[in-house]
């Protein structure tokens, strides 16, 4: 017993560093999105017309975009979410830069909706990395 009371913060940063391992899993397995590689992305937009949703903004967007890509910049999605609703039947991919904000897009758009929600994983960088076209982003 004396040993975790002279050692209690020692413990108490092992569990908070083993609950910090373990929360990217658990999020993981309750999140509305399910992650994509580019070869995945491009089955989905082949064989069921899935939407490509850059949620990157603006100045990022018109840098290029993957083809046919819808653009609502991530700050503006839960807003405009009426405008993809007719689209809500379909899958939706969305993606970023690198993956990261297009993940926290999957609430937004399950509250939109959708239910078959996808995260390319690596966001556009990975697309390019993978030798993917990438067209110009018409605004």
């Amino acid at each position: 017993m004396s040993f975790f009371q002279e050692n209690w913060l020692l413990i108490l940063v092992a569990f908070v560093s083993g609950a910090m391992l373990v929360w990217p899993l658990v999020q993981k397995r309750f999140s509305p999105m399910k992650e994509l590689g580019t070869l995945g992305v491009t089955h989905l937009v082949n064989h069921q017309d899935a939407l490509l949703l850059d949620v990157r903004e603006t100045k990022e967007y018109e840098g290029g975009r993957l083809p046919n890509a819808v653009h609502v910049p991530l700050s503006q999605l839960e807003a405009r979410a009426g405008e993809l609703a007719r689209h809500a039947a379909r899958p939706v991919i969305a993606y970023c830069a690198t993956g990261a904000r297009s993940r926290m897009a999957g609430a937004a758009l399950a509250k939109a909706g959708f239910k078959d929600i996808y995260n390319l994983n690596g966001g556009i960088r990975a697309w390019k990395d993978a030798g993917l076209p990438v067209e110009k982003a018409t605004t």
